[in-house]
């Protein structure tokens, strides 16, 4: 078992949300926390100083992108991720598994690892669960992820048993490629909607030992209770003393519910990825920027909010900017979106630590209800 990096300082009497922080070499997290995703070592349409003045800990790179294009090795002569992209915080990077599932019939995955073709160039390119550990270990990545085997929505048990297996099997050997001690690695519970598989696979690797434990294989289609359900069979076989991290999920109630059920660490594209589009999220529920009942709207975004977006440009002018299309637009909106997400993620840990969590979250519902 693997020397805990995880402290927790205050649990619910309610529910088993927690509150507490996870030490790495480039600073301490406090959790339950949201991880911005930076792709390509750079969160879309904003700067490290934009990150820092909004509150991220912690910002999550993309294995597979970073080693398609620039490359690992160039990286790493720049310092790593760090002095590459000038952010001095803890860096999370992902495995590079869910990207080669998402490229379907351009992978192939075996016992050895993966082959796929670059969706660039089209060119060969091969990741063992060795490789997938030494690229991230190039990255200088704080917490880095074992290569695991994404499971499509929805699959029969033999396929899912298999893919879970082969999971288990790739993290005993990415535990073992592991060099750089000093950089955390997690491992990836998988198990698709079967909760005994899911509970075998978080046995498999607690057998292992990791720095935490992932959730893998969620928010892939299936039904938000499906989602919950299935984060809720896992976190029951993981331990209490280490941090926990749901992929890839989710929306602001995605969130609150994951927490409610014992997650420690979130990342999604969707705050980012929905500035960009033009979808902004507010204490009362979601805002479409570009609505014509905007034209004239001298408020800003969202009344409650206090991010530099909110203190100085009204809704009529943010959907100026978007139906003209201008880049300020996404600089902006995403500002907005990130700052509402880290400050969610505040109030959650101001009251957990409060033990007011449940009315909390009742709050949060009562307050997109109003809407």
């Amino acid at each position: 078992m693997s020397k805990s990096i995880f402290t927790q300082h205050q649990r619910s009497s309610q529910c088993d949300a927690r509150r507490g922080e996870v030490a790495t070499k480039h600073g301490i997290v406090q959790t339950p926390v949201f991880m911005p995703v930076g792709t390509q070592a750079s969160v879309k349409a904003v700067t490290v100083e934009n990150l820092v003045d909004i509150g991220a800990q912690i910002i999550l790179g993309n294995t597979y992108h970073l080693f398609i294009r620039p490359g690992h090795e160039l990286i790493e002569r720049f310092g790593g991720l760090h002095g590459f992209m000038n952010w001095d915080r803890p860096i999370l990077t992902d495995s590079g598994g869910f990207q080669i599932f998402s490229l379907e019939e351009l992978a192939t995955i075996t016992e050895e690892g993966a082959t796929f073709r670059s969706h660039l160039d089209g060119s060969k390119k091969f990741l063992s669960p060795e490789d997938a550990v030494k690229v991230q270990e190039s990255l200088g990545a704080d917490i880095m992820m074992c290569l695991d085997t994404c499971i499509p929505y929805p699959a029969d048990r033999s396929q899912t048993v298999e893919s879970t297996a082969l999971t288990g099997r790739w993290a005993r050997r990415c535990r073992e490629a592991h060099r750089k001690k000093e950089q955390l690695l997690f491992g990836i519970t998988q198990g698709g909607m079967y909760p005994e598989l899911r509970k075998e696979s978080a046995e498999t690797l607690i057998e292992i030992g990791f720095d935490g434990y992932a959730i893998g294989g969620l928010s892939v289609g299936e039904s938000k209770q499906q989602m919950h359900d299935m984060t809720e069979a896992t976190v029951a076989h993981l331990p209490d003393e280490q941090p926990v991290y749901l992929m890839g999920v989710g929306t602001p109630e995605d969130l609150v519910e994951g927490v409610w059920r014992g997650v420690d660490m979130f990342d999604c594209v969707m705050p980012t990825r929905n500035a960009r589009n033009g979808t902004l999220f507010t204490s009362s529920g979601k805002v479409v920027i570009k609505n014509s009942r905007h034209r004239e709207d001298q408020a800003p975004v969202d009344e409650r909010c206090g991010c530099y977006t909110c203190r100085n440009y009204s809704r009529a002018y943010l959907r100026h900017l978007f139906v003209s299309r201008e880049i300020l637009a996404y600089h902006l909106n995403t500002i907005h979106n990130l700052y509402y997400y880290l400050n969610l993620m505040q109030e959650i840990r101001e009251a957990i630590e409060k033990d007011s969590f449940a009315s909390f979250r009742n709050d949060f519902y009562g307050r997109l209800e109003g809407e």
